[in-house]
């Protein structure tokens, strides 16, 4: 047995794209920052180091990341690790590695904005123009939720709705 389980608590470099699966299924993709700081330099700067994370939601955890997720928002989220690969533009073979989240909670008081540093552009996350390209899900207007008790593990099977929307 293994486990595969990341706990991440960051910022969202922005509001989280929503799309739908061929099936309607929503889906959720943004991108969360977690910055590091420790010491000064010799000029007497802090030191710090921000890595950024690309997070997936799915069903009503992604319209719930849709609808209260902004930029800047602070978020705890629990999720495991997701590898793929695939072949750019330029024949050369590409890996990925995406945070596929169970749980999120917002940490930001509602109203309040944090600070976020500036997000790289998103085509330089790997795969990011070529899954753009492929995907058969449109955006569309998310529905609000019924009501913020939201039960996640009702339509927790996610390995065939993952695979439909990945390839």
């Amino acid at each position: 047995m293994g486990i595969n389980k990341v706990i991440l608590v960051g910022n969202l470099g922005k509001k989280p794209e929503i799309r739908y699966t061929s099936n309607g299924k929503p889906v959720a993709n943004f991108s969360l920052a977690t910055t590091e700081r420790w010491g000064r330099d010799e000029s007497g700067e802090r030191k710090e180091h921000t890595e950024w994370h690309r997070c997936v939601a799915w069903d009503k955890l992604a319209e719930i990341c849709g609808q209260y997720l902004d930029k800047g928002t602070k978020v705890y989220v629990e999720g495991r690790i997701r590898s793929g690969e695939y072949v750019d533009k330029d024949g050369i073979k590409r890996y990925t590695h995406d945070i596929h989240l169970d749980q999120m909670e917002i940490l930001t008081p509602k109203g309040v904005k944090e600070y976020v540093p500036d997000e790289p552009a998103y085509s330089e996350f790997p795969g990011a123009a070529q899954n753009s390209q492929n995907e058969s899900a449109s955006a569309k207007p998310l529905p609000s939720p019924s009501n913020n008790d939201v039960d996640l593990e009702d339509d927790m099977d996610l390995e065939e709705d993952e695979d439909d929307f990945l390839n």
